[in-house]
């Protein structure tokens, strides 16, 4: 009965760092659409500042002469909404909202699968403590009861051994400490491109994209540590 229960909860654990390796997938996952979501925040700034840049100064006179010698209904057009062309504004603000708004609704989809893989790890730690304290009692119990003294130290030792192998306390918490970042990071995100519009200053836009790229709410020694743990997983099964 003993080996079935041990039997058991290695095979909870195994779950358990499986759900670990499904979330580190995930998370590889959001750094790719976080990149992605940097590359169309910085679009739109460079569109933006593009649309802000000075007239053309019509005080020159060669300048003045290029138009007039060119003075095409566009040029005409272009020249008099002052040098800005309403068309690209519009496409750029439109593309920008568009592909950033896209970018959330994955995000999300993505953090809501790390959430229910963090619930599940949750859930599984508690069957396993559960069953490690009964364990645990059981054996020691038995030991006081029936084994030789000689033999209580070094039977007790084996089956402590065991039960401390089984523990998955690092997977969870891990989880648990990068699900915190990860949501974090998106709120932030999230802000950012509500925040976004024509009237965005260059010193907002600076500021956007420094904070995306930087990932402030991210520890990267923890990061640096979860991965780690990956490479040895394969040992485990």
């Amino acid at each position: 009965m003993e080996d079935e229960e041990f039997n058991l909860l290695i095979e909870l654990r195994h779950r358990v760092v499986q759900k670990f390796s499904d979330f580190m997938t995930r998370v590889a996952e959001f750094d790719e659409l976080v990149a992605v979501g940097n590359r169309l925040l910085i679009g739109f700034q460079q569109g933006l500042e593009f649309l802000r840049r000075p007239p053309i100064n019509k005080t020159s006179e060669l300048v003045e002469k290029i138009i007039k010698s060119n003075e095409t209904k566009s040029v005409k057009s272009y020249v008099e909404a002052g040098c800005i062309n309403s068309h690209d504004g519009t496409q750029i603000y439109i593309h920008a909202n568009v592909d950033c708004r896209t970018i959330l609704v994955k995000v999300k989809c993505i953090l809501g699968e790390m959430e229910s893989l963090l619930d599940d790890v949750v859930g599984g730690m508690q069957t396993i403590n559960e069953n490690l304290s009964d364990l645990q009692d059981r054996y020691f119990d038995e030991f006081g009861q029936q084994e030789p003294a000689y033999d209580q130290e070094e039977t007790a030792s084996t089956h402590a051994s065991c039960i401390h192998k089984h523990k998955a306390t690092d997977y969870a918490a891990l989880m648990a400490i990068i699900f915190s970042m990860v949501k974090q990071d998106y709120m932030m995100q999230e802000r950012i491109i509500s925040s976004l519009n024509f009237k965005s200053s260059t010193t907002e836009l600076e500021s956007y994209c420094l904070m995306w790229s930087l990932r402030p709410f991210i520890d990267d020694e923890i990061m640096h540590q979860a991965w780690k743990i990956l490479p040895r997983l394969s040992q485990v099964f």
